[in-house]
């Protein structure tokens, strides 16, 4: 982006900065203002970063902010703003963009701005700028705490964030065409810290225990001043080269040599001694083209090796997803007077810093105090810095911090971790693959370091190893690691680098291992059992029943009340309910003691189940679950009688749940996890055993395709692990693939096969082995193509056809069976037995299971499937009625139909077992009853009161109770209708798979719709027309949710404004709610009405649309007046009867119930609102408050303007509620008033009130309501 392209706001900001003149720069008036302008700018800049572009085209870092930063120091504000502009322009790329862009567009201002970077870094290489820096940061650092201020300690911030920035800046390769020991810009950079003293002041941050809060900046700059190094090249700097490296280096030199020769030694045997003009033509004996005749070959014999069939075609792309990942690993050797200043550098802070700054920043990232990923610092530090310490006079006390078992534990689980992001985030494997490297390569370097540790001449220092080892083996996590890595590779996403370090790491831990075990005769290790069992979800086992508990009772109290409830010192001794080392909660040790102690009475141990329940007495006091302390005997005995004839909680029992003995069960039951840990002796054959797995064999492979560019190390390592599985442990079978014996050709045919000793020698052997099994086995060739298990291996070995231990024949049917299965199964299919297989299976000749008997019935064809001779669940109810039942019914009925409960008694006392709704409908067939209603439970009623002259007190006792009643029904009438609908759902639902989500088909007619909007209607009529629409926008929301997701659960209907709370306690609104469909909170568990997932979207809007805004002739308010006015009327007529009396003020009474709502509104000479806090339980109807509010007139023209100012100052929407005026006289209204209170009410005058203006209800020290007419200035 060229210069003149810039923004003209933008160009003309930057040429108020200032301008350089003969390397002094000279600042303009306004370059604070400048620079914070630039600051703006970059804080609103686009996608594609432009403004950052702009400002790096035209090099406003290099020529304007380092000169003002270096000749203008003093100036504080003005270095600040430049400080923290910096910081701005330097960040990486791949913050700026978040990630590395797909889209080429995008890709190219990616690449342009980190072309910008370097430039900001080559500009940064100088030793007067990190002078500046370093200065600012001594100055700052001198100030205490107490004296520094909070911009201080954003400087130290921001000059840390800069540094870190700069060297951050990847390397350009192409600008850079350097080779090792030549200074790249990033020496430079390290060179400038370095004369700065800037390295030193990194090293004071690092240990100082006042400066803890910078420690992830320093450890971050410090990795990436070290990025590029590695340690073995750091510990020899400075110093001559060791003979073990010489030696190395000739060795490889040696190699080439000798690959050289054996290429001039081929290619001399395969050409005659005159060269010829003619190549000539071949034909290849043996080998077809295109047709039936052998290959032409045209070239000369000493290209034949070259020779293939795809030579010509055009080579297979590769799909990106199947590529293999490539390493990012660069490794280069700094400028010679960088190396030994780099060196020093990881002397003094291993002695002086590395244990603290490791704790530091270790307790950050458990206290998750720190960003995300710098997890990784610390696994590099560790690293690098205990490999350093291994090769520079190893000293185990300067890495102590980092030498534990919590350390292993931590990069263990960051592994763990790591791996299941490369799962679920795919998009970023690649990262994460990295991630989990760099955590692989601390935890070898944390073996590396034991296995230093145990070559040591300390025996502290070695006793030290071996604890680290015995805790390291002890644990099974720990000890299987490489095994999982291993079996999990995938080179598409973890290069070869990491499988070169994993099986490296390998080797050095079963190297370990094996060295361990050799000196101990057992080795005892952790050992964790995955425990899979399945429930099912009905009680396998048979529960007693009433008749056998109750001849077990009378067993048990015969013999407790025979010894006089005394017990034996045995008993009571070894009578333990709580065990305090187990990890079971105590709450469930509570339950398992009772369940111990209804054990002992069921098995008829009466006294062991009397010192149980002592002993649980003593442990569990509180709450007398197993009674009060100072219990008689017999309170426990009546305890005993409770706790063995309540129903308690039991775990299906591990043998009975693994018999599984009902396949069809097989779709209700779950399955069960639990992990069994416990101690056993290891062996280390037994260990390796586990490496014999043709996914462990693989990932050997892939890395010994690159044999020749593998270390000798590698290599041995490789051929190492494939001799413990192929001699050690004789199956080498396991190598008996195409594949690999294609790599051993290979490796055999080597000019340099020399150099591969091991490996020859190997491939020897193997190779040998194979072709005398192939004189034994003539499947052997084909068996090359396939990669073989363990089982395989044996079957190659021992035979094909021997049969498998622990298999077992299945019992077969015979004809006889199969026709007594037919006829039994004819017999009893439509008998109406709720389980035809239970009733077959004592009738058949010879003992089968239900899973033997299912599986006969569908092949024979007498079922279509297994779902057909499905258990009845528990809980399922009884359609048919016998004789002897409806006779049980009627006698029931006869005998209960005077009482007030008539269908309570009812329920309580049949044999069989239904539901209400079932009885109900029962009853109405016999034709016992002509209406529902006559079931319901009756309530007493008070005695009337007189025609004339009633008091408050008994016309709301009256009205009251007939209240309750009709409440009571209504509530009746609902459960009954609920009740009705479950089992009709039971009725659909029955043949469904269990687990599976009910589909509630309901088709809303057109008569529920308008009984819907009849609810609407009234609900409108009594002022809740906001909550109606409320419940509206929440149904169209719910179907917007669920057609956008696809997902159907449970949505709250959470009210958050005062009306809308009312309006869940209205029990009108409540009924339009179960109307549409809403469930109601269960007891206990939940607060909140719900929508029901069982509700489709089409449902949901039709639900919706049925709920809209109905017009009416007359409002609310007209309504309730009349109500009011009406029961006044009725009150002050003597004439009227009593029935029209007790209608009119029951009407009264319910309005009265509805909770009205008032504006709150501030003391003023005009009316105040009507408080609304009032009870729940006692609530003024809104319609009297408007009544209230309209016979109120105003009694002052003069005060109009201070009302309205005074309303103007109360919520706005609530103004017209205020528009009616208060009046001064209207004695009338207040007898009204005083007329409708009850008798927990009361008026309260003040003493002198000239003027009634407000009823405000107040508490009393009773907690009474009382309505209080508060005296207003006239």
């Amino acid at each position: 982006m060229d210069l003149y392209m810039m923004n003209w706001e933008l160009l003309a900001t930057c040429s108020a900065l200032g301008f350089l003149e003969e390397d002094v720069y000279h600042k303009e008036p306004d370059c604070l203002e400048s620079v914070k302008d630039l600051i703006r700018y970059l804080r609103h800049e686009d996608d594609t970063r432009d403004i950052r572009q702009q400002v790096g085209a035209g090099q406003i870092l290099q020529n304007d902010l380092l000169p003002i930063i270096t000749q203008h120091t003093q100036d504080k504000p003005l270095f600040d703003a430049c400080i923290r502009l910096m910081v701005n322009l330097t960040q990486p790329a791949l913050l700026c963009f978040g990630k590395v862009p797909d889209d080429p567009a995008f890709r190219h201002h990616f690449l342009q701005v980190t072309s910008y970077l370097q430039a900001f870094k080559e500009a940064f290489a100088d030793e007067k700028i990190f002078t500046v820096l370093s200065e600012t940061l001594y100055n700052l650092l001198q100030l205490d705490w107490e004296q520094r201020a909070e911009e201080d300690n954003l400087l130290i911030e921001r000059i840390l964030l800069l540094v870190g920035n700069v060297l951050h800046v990847p390397a350009d390769p192409y600008e850079e065409k350097n080779v090792d020991d030549d200074a790249s810009v990033h020496d430079k950079l390290l060179w400038a810290v370095h004369m700065s003293g800037l390295d030193d002041l990194l090293k004071f941050l690092a240990c100082a225990q006042s400066e803890q809060q910078w420690s992830f900046h320093i450890l971050e700059i410090i990795s990436l001043m070290f990025r590029d190094q590695t340690p073995e090249l750091l510990v020899s700097a400075g110093q001559m080269r060791p003979a073990q490296e010489k030696q190395k280096d000739m060795q490889e030199l040696e190699l080439l040599r000798q690959k050289e020769l054996a290429e001039k030694r081929s290619r001399t045997l395969l050409r005659g001694t005159r060269p010829s003009r003619f190549r000539g033509s071949y034909v290849i004996q043996g080998l077809k083209s295109v047709g039936e005749k052998d290959v032409i070959f045209h070239q000369g014999l000493h290209n034949y090796k070259n020779y293939s069939h795809d030579v010509g075609k055009p080579v297979r792309r590769v799909p990106k997803r199947k590529q293999m990942a490539q390493d990012s690993e660069s490794q280069r050797r700094s400028a010679l007077n960088v190396r030994p200043f780099l060196r020093e550098f990881c002397i003094d802070f291993l002695e002086n810093c590395y244990n603290r700054l490791m704790y530091n920043v270790k307790e950050g990232l458990i206290r998750e105090r720190a960003q995300q990923h710098d997890e990784t610092y610390y696994l590099w530090a560790l690293t690098f810095f205990m490999a350093f310490n291994r090769g520079q006079n190893f000293r185990p006390d300067v890495v102590s911090e980092t030498m534990s078992i919590r350390t292993f534990h931590f990069i263990e689980k960051n592994i763990t971790n790591y791996y299941e992001m490369i799962l679920t985030d795919k998009r970023d494997a690649t990262s994460w693959s990295r991630r989990m490297h760099l955590a692989l390569k601390a935890y070898q370097e944390l073996l590396l370091t034991v296995n230093e540790m145990d070559r040591s001449k300390d025996e502290n220092i070695r006793h030290s190893s071996s604890v680290i080892k015995s805790n390291i083996y002890y644990l099974m996590e720990f000890r299987e690691i490489f095994l999982t890595l291993l079996r999990k590779f995938d080179e598409r996403m973890q290069p070869r680098s990491f499988l070169r370090d994993l099986v490296e790491s390998t080797h050095l831990f079963l190297r370990m291992l094996e060295r361990f075990c050799k000196g101990r005769n057992n080795l005892v290790v952790q050992k964790r059992r995955v425990k899979r069992r399945k429930r099912s979800k009905k009680s396998l086992q048979t529960e007693p029943s009433a008749e056998d508990l109750e001849q077990t009772w009378q067993i048990v109290s015969q013999e407790l009340m025979s010894s006089g409830f005394q017990l034996s010192e045995s008993l009571t001794e070894g009578a333990v309910p709580f065990d305090a080392a187990s990890d079971t909660p105590v709450d469930e040790q509570r339950t398992e003691a009772l369940l111990k102690i209804q054990d002992c009475i069921i098995s008829r141990s009466g006294p062991e189940a009397l010192s149980l329940l002592r002993a649980a007495r003593a442990v569990w006091p509180e709450g007398e679950t197993f009674g009060s302390v100072e219990v008689e005997p017999e309170e426990e005995l009546e305890l005993l009688k409770q706790i063995l004839f309540t129903k308690l909680p039991r775990s299906v029992p591990l043998d009975s749940a693994l018999e599984e003995e009902d396949g069809v069960e097989l779709e209700e039951e779950e399955e069960l996890e639990s992990v069994a840990v416990s101690e056993t002796e290891f062996n280390f054959l037994d260990f390796i055993k586990r490496f014999a797995n043709p996914a462990v064999v693989r990932p050997y492979m892939i890395l010994l395709r690159s044999y020749s560019q593998n270390s000798s190390h590698t290599n041995h390592c490789i051929a190492r692990m494939l001799h413990r599985l192929a001699v050690d442990m004789k199956m080498e079978a396991l190598l008996y693939q195409l594949s690999v014996f294609s790599l051993f050709n290979k490796i055999l045919g080597d000019p340099a096969a020399s150099a591969y000793q091991e490996l020859v020698t190997f491939a020897k052997y193997v190779l040998n082995r194979f072709f005398v099994f192939a004189a034994q086995n003539n499947k052997a060739f084909v068996e090359l193509l396939f990669w073989k298990n363990v089982g395989a291996v044996r079957e190659m070995t021992e035979g094909y056809n021997k049969d498998r231990e622990g298999t077992q024949k299945k019992s077969m049917w015979t004809p006889e069976e199969e026709e007594q299965l037919q006829r039994l199964y004819e017999e009893y299919k439509d008998s109406g037995v709720p389980d035809v297989v239970e009733t077959l299976l004592p009738l058949l000749s010879s003992s089968r299971t239900r899973r033997d008997v299912v599986t006969r019935m569908v092949s024979m064809g007498l079922v279509d499937s297994a779902k057909d001779l499905k258990k009845e669940r528990k809980g399922t109810r009884i359609v048919l009625w016998t004789e002897e039942q409806e006779q049980e019914l009627q006698v029931l009925f006869e005998e209960f139909k005077d009482s007030d409960d008539v269908l309570g008694n009812i329920l309580k006392r049949i044999t069989a077992k239904r539901s209400r709704a079932r009885i109900v409908d029962k009853i109405l067939s016999m034709g016992l009853v002509s209406d529902r209603r006559d079931l319901y439970k009756k309530r007493q009623r008070s005695a009337p009161g007189r025609r004339t002259g009633m008091t408050e007190e008994e016309f709301f006792d009256v009205a009251g109770e007939s209240q309750e009643k009709d409440m009571d029904i209504e509530e009746e009438e609902e459960e009954d209708k609920s009740e009705q609908d479950e089992e009709d759902n039971e009725d659909q639902t029955a043949h469904s798979a269990k687990g599976g989500q009910k589909s509630m088909s309901r088709n809303i007619s057109s008569e529920k719709i308008h009984s819907l909007r009849n609810m609407v209607q009234d609900l409108q009529q009594q002022g809740l027309s906001g909550p109606v629409l409320w419940l509206q926008n929440c149904l169209n929301r719910t179907a917007d949710d669920r057609e956008e997701d696809g997902v159907s659960y449970p949505v709250a209907l959470v009210p958050l404004t005062e009306e809308n709370e009312d309006a869940m306690e209205n029990r009108a609104f409540q009924k339009l709610l179960r109307a549409v469909g809403i469930r109601a909170p269960s007891d206990g568990q939940e607060s909140f009405w719900r929508i029901s997932p069982s509700l489709s979207v089409d449902q949901l809007r039709k639900l919706a649309a049925s709920l809209d805004p109905v017009e009416t002739e007359a409002e609310g308010d007209s309504e309730g007046n009349q109500d009011t006015s009406r029961a006044v009327e009725m009150e002050d007529d003597d004439e009227d009867n009593q029935e029209q009396r007790a209608q009119a003020l029951r009407a009264l009474l319910l309005s009265r119930q509805r909770k009205h709502t008032s504006a709150e509104t501030k003391d003023s000479p005009s009316c105040e609102a009507i408080s609304d806090s009032v009870e729940p339980s006692d609530q003024i109807e809104k319609r009297i408050s408007k009544k209230r509010s309209r016979v109120l007139d105003d009694d002052d023209d003069d005060d109009d303007d201070d009302d309205q100012r005074d309303i103007s100052d109360v919520d706005p929407l609530s103004r017209s509620k205020f528009d009616r005026r208060c009046p001064r006289k209207e004695a009338e209204f207040w007898i009204m008033m005083m007329k409708m209170m009850t008798i927990r009410k009361m008026w309260i005058l003040h003493p002198g009130i000239q003027t009634g203006r407000v009823l405000q209800p107040q508490r009393n020290a009773d907690t009474r309501e009382c309505l209080v007419m508060k005296r207003t200035k006239m």
